[in-house]
């Protein structure tokens, strides 16, 4: 499956940004879809993860601020991020890959290019 990415930008602390991920080579729907993100001299992490069927979970940090969505039909995976931070500028990625069935554990498989959020004070 191949992952394409987009609606990265610099925007002030506060703001909202949307971005996309756009899905093709595959059937969507086997695939759980996530996405991550890297912030300079950091490692990858996990920041939001969907389920085929719509069920989502978030890593702390963002929880009540970013949503992820997914459309089926149009093999989309959107994070829409709102109130954003400083300590949220990153290289996001998109992904699919599968969820485990015990433990909700995403497993990653494959990767989109990166969009780079900055996010000023």
């Amino acid at each position: 499956v191949q992952l394409q990415a987009s609606g990265g930008g610099s925007v002030q602390a506060g703001d909202s940004l949307r971005l996309s991920c756009a899905a093709s080579g595959s059937v969507f729907t086997v695939y759980a879809m996530a996405w991550y993100r890297q912030a300079p001299g950091e490692q990858r992490e996990l920041v939001a993860q969907i389920t085929s069927d719509g069920n989502t979970d978030y890593a702390d940090s963002v929880k009540g601020r970013f949503t992820i969505s997914r459309d089926n039909a149009m093999t989309t995976v959107d994070l829409q991020m709102n109130s954003l931070k400083p300590e949220d500028t990153a290289v996001y990625y998109c992904n699919a890959g599968y969820i485990g069935t015990v433990g909700n554990t995403y497993y990653p498989q494959y990767w989109g290019q990166g969009t780079l959020v900055t996010v000023s004070s």
